[in-house]
């Protein structure tokens, strides 16, 4: 889904780079696919009273990198700042699996606008998803004290070889 106030970038790089480029010469939604599966936190990106702010969340997509659920305490700034603007960008890299090796990075950037889930049905429904991949959370999005976050996705920003910056827009039939 598109928005409009997220118009789709215009980007100085190549669709699909040509096979000489060993790294980046699969398509971007399966790299997509496998940073988001292999690294279970992203830093949150959002904004408030006109500062950026950032923070680490346990998340979950769904099959189809539409959307993804997070949970925050709604004792917290990011709970406040999510209700006040729902405009988001969850950041996630693999830099931990390469530390001396820059080129081997990739990172990602999914932009999308978040919402709090309040029906309960749905709230049910994330709560069992985010816990699926988070066990540990398990107790926590049961309670009372958390709110769940549901991230519908506009696109990703997919960076490779430290420069290279391809956009992937996600659809229902991906």
């Amino acid at each position: 889904m598109n928005l409009p106030d997220e118009p789709f970038l215009e980007i100085d790089a190549p669709a699909e780079p040509s096979s000489s480029e060993s790294l980046t010469s699969e398509p971007v939604a399966p790299r997509i696919r496998r940073l988001i599966e292999s690294q279970p936190f992203a830093v949150l990106c959002m904004q408030g009273e006109g500062q950026p702010y950032g923070s680490l969340v346990a998340y979950a997509f769904d099959d189809a990198l539409t959307w993804a659920v997070f949970a925050t305490s709604k004792a917290t700034r990011k709970f406040k700042l999510l209700i006040e603007c729902d405009h988001v960008a969850l950041v996630i890299d693999n830099r931990p699996e390469f530390p001396e090796e820059l080129m081997k990075i990739e990172g990602l950037t999914a932009t999308g606008r978040a919402r709090l889930l309040e029906d309960p049905s749905e709230r049910d429904a994330a709560g069992r998803f985010l816990a699926a991949r988070h066990s540990y959370l398990r107790e926590f999005v049961r309670s009372e004290s958390c709110g769940l976050f549901r991230v519908d996705i506009v696109r990703f920003l997919h960076v490779s070889r430290f420069q290279e910056v391809r956009q992937w827009v996600p659809t229902n039939d991906s």
